[in-house]
């Protein structure tokens, strides 16, 4: 299998920007043919790749667009919920996507296999990378050295334990950054280019965005909670 560093969906992305192309349960917009359109409309704007969920999503995505793809399935009301299972990151696999991206925390699978199991599973069966999604800096830790040829920092402050906060988590990208051997993606509550830019100057390998570009109920509210005055 190509090392890590040398993988060319990783190569694509490095010091740019990857736009998470989701919607929510019950929105207009969730819908794979539209995902797809997102998909494309911000390859049109610049982005270096696309983060996207669910099989059909990723299987029109994949098809319309060559470039790097990470892929996840979400499914199951447990705490662990990112593509959860072997089955689930196998599934992701097959849809084409070039990194599959599984929960990496210290919470139990529904599956009962260690991240390490899960992680040398889709290795072996698919060659295909896994980015481990993380909440804290020793789950970052134990990702890497569980086999996770990518960290990212998408969970942190979405767990029970985990620290939230208003914007993405600098901190934790660089104690990851300085200490892991593999890449670290800042992920999760980047709603600015300046926050972009300062998850680049943390040591982010890349930085992934997703509501601030493409969730427009949420990018919306944002607007009319500002324009609206009290007692309107």
């Amino acid at each position: 299998m190509t090392s890590a560093a040398e993988h060319p969906a990783l190569a694509a992305i490095r010091g740019r920007l990857v736009v998470s192309c989701q919607a929510y349960p019950g929105e207009p917009m969730r819908d794979p043919d539209t995902m797809c359109r997102v998909a494309r409309a911000v390859a049109a704007g610049g982005a270096a790749g696309i983060r996207a969920q669910g099989l059909e999503d990723l299987r029109r995505i994949r098809a319309a667009l060559d470039l790097p793809l990470i892929g996840l399935w979400k499914d199951g009301d447990g705490d662990v919920f990112i593509t959860p299972t072997l089955d689930h990151a196998l599934a992701v696999a097959a849809t084409g996507a070039d990194i599959v991206a599984v929960d990496g925390t210290r919470r139990p699978r529904p599956d009962g296999r260690t991240l390490a199991e899960t992680v040398k599973a889709v290795h072996d069966r698919t060659g295909r990378l896994v980015m481990a999604d993380v909440s804290t800096y020793e789950e970052g830790i134990a990702a890497a050295e569980a086999g996770a040829d990518v960290v990212g920092t998408t969970l942190s402050g979405y767990t029970a334990y985990s620290r939230p906060g208003p914007g993405p988590d600098l901190e934790l990208v660089a104690g990851l950054a300085r200490d892991l051997p593999v890449p670290v993606i800042a992920e999760g509550r980047v709603h600015t280019a300046e926050q972009a830019a300062a998850a680049v100057e943390a040591g982010a390998y890349a930085v992934v965005v997703g509501t601030a570009i493409t969730h427009p109920t949420t990018i919306t509210r944002w607007f009319a909670d500002r324009v609206t005055r009290p007692g309107a």
